[in-house]
């Protein structure tokens, strides 16, 4: 089913694009959770996203691309939750390098419920880069991975 293979991609990303409202696309490090149906995001009172949901933004727009076999465009919808067991499962060593240990007062955890998402999956760095050659040799258009469509 996609939206597995979606939810099993997603573990490995480390770092994306995560917009909410008019607030611009800022990197941050996702958190996908099949069993909850979220992407989570560990962050900090008073940043831009944040302030962006406080005023009552809820859209939500994550770009992944990069590290991982997945590039995509996901949209959802965002809110901010005080879930004291899910910041203990999230977190780590990155996330303590922000904080002043997981009991500090300005952590807040965004949760982001994709209801769509455009995906691409591909075989990675190599992968391309032989697919790439071999177009060149052929004449043909490389495989590059798959493209598809998601709603949640």
């Amino acid at each position: 089913m996609l939206i597995d293979r979606f939810w099993k991609e997603m573990e490995s990303v480390h770092s994306a694009m995560l917009g909410i409202g008019e607030a611009r696309h800022v990197p941050m490090s996702p958190y996908a959770r099949q069993n909850d149906g979220a992407i989570w995001f560990i962050t900090a009172q008073g940043t831009e996203l944040v302030e962006a949901i406080t005023r009552g933004a809820s859209e939500g727009s994550l770009i992944v691309t990069g590290e991982s076999n997945i590039h995509a465009r996901i949209e959802g919808t965002a809110s901010i939750v005080q879930d004291r067991a899910k910041l203990e499962e999230l977190w780590n060593p990155v996330a303590s390098s922000w904080f002043d240990g997981i009991d500090d007062p300005d952590i807040r955890l965004i949760r982001l419920v994709p209801a769509e998402a455009e995906i691409w999956l591909t075989s990675g760095g190599l992968g391309f880069a032989f697919e790439l050659v071999k177009s060149k040799l052929t004449g043909k258009q490389p495989d590059v991975g798959e493209h598809f469509s998601l709603t949640f």
